[in-house]
């Protein structure tokens, strides 16, 4: 199965010099808990997640109506295309430790797949070992998602 099959393909997405609190609001009128960043092109050039958004915004005190969220936003950013299996998305979150994939085709965001989309496509055992991998901790850890 292809991650265009399962993925969502309507993604809300901010430009770089969006406040932290537009975003956080953003988060919650669309029920999300990430939103790529995105340049003029549509290009993804970050990723912002809840997460994100209290540890590096509300635990350092920072002015959330000032602060440009490219100050909070994750910007070493895995992408998948949109023709890829599903197999290689899962792959993906297990090894780099991720939740949320954005897909991109031709440079450009087309939607995003995430670790609960997965959970509704893939058989038990692979969801099992992607967890698995994405939860792995210690010296092994490559994100703080």
């Amino acid at each position: 199965m292809k991650v265009k099959e399962c993925m969502c393909n309507d993604v809300s997405c901010v430009k770089p010099e969006a406040k932290v609190c537009e975003v956080a609001k953003l988060m919650l009128d669309k029920h999300v808990g990430c939103i790529p960043v995105c340049d003029n092109n549509n290009k993804v050039v970050g990723l912002v997640t809840d997460r994100d958004l209290i540890l590096r915004s509300l635990a350092c005190n920072k002015d959330t109506n000032k602060t440009p969220i490219s100050e909070v936003m994750t910007t070493k950013v895995y992408e998948i295309s949109s023709e890829a299996d599903i197999s290689e998305a899962s792959k993906m979150m297990s090894e780099c430790q991720i939740r949320r994939i954005p897909v991109v085709d031709n440079n450009s965001i087309v939607g995003i797949i995430t670790l609960g989309d997965l959970t509704k496509k893939c058989d038990t055992n692979q969801i099992s070992s992607t967890v698995e991998g994405i939860c792995k901790c210690g010296k092994n850890a490559k994100n703080a998602e």
